[in-house]
Order: structure tokens, then sequence, then C-alpha cells
């Protein structure tokens, strides 16, 4: 059996304002739907969440740099 591709880093916080994890980036409808999405799915939305993850948010400094 292959691994299913993840973003995860066990950094399992949602945050309130943006409502994505701060540690992957996804939302938890995202996380939810995770095992049923192709691999290709996966891979088209892991190439966004770094982008994510570095948009500031409600004037604080983003978390990752891009």
């Amino acid at each position: 059996m292959n691994a299913i591709s993840s973003p995860c880093i066990k950094v399992c916080v949602i945050d309130p304002a943006s409502k994505l994890c701060q540690g992957c980036g996804r939302t938890l409808q995202e996380i939810a739907q995770w095992s049923r999405l192709s691999e290709a799915e996966r891979l088209v939305m892991m190439a966004t969440l770094e982008e994510r993850l570095s948009l500031p948010r409600d004037g604080q400094a983003p978390r990752r740099s891009a």
C-alpha cells in the first residue's frame, strides 16, 4: 500500500480568524476530505499551502516567509 501524500506536520491548531490549520494551511473541510482525494488533487492543493500560510492575517505578520 502506498502512503498518502500529506502536508501535515503534527501542529494541528486551527486559526480562528483564517480557519486554516497553523501547521499545514488546510481548512477543516480539506483535512476531512483528504483521504478521499486523488493523489493528483492532493498535490495540486499542497502546491498552494505554503502561499496560504505566508499571507498576512488580520494585521499579523506572516507565519512563514515565501
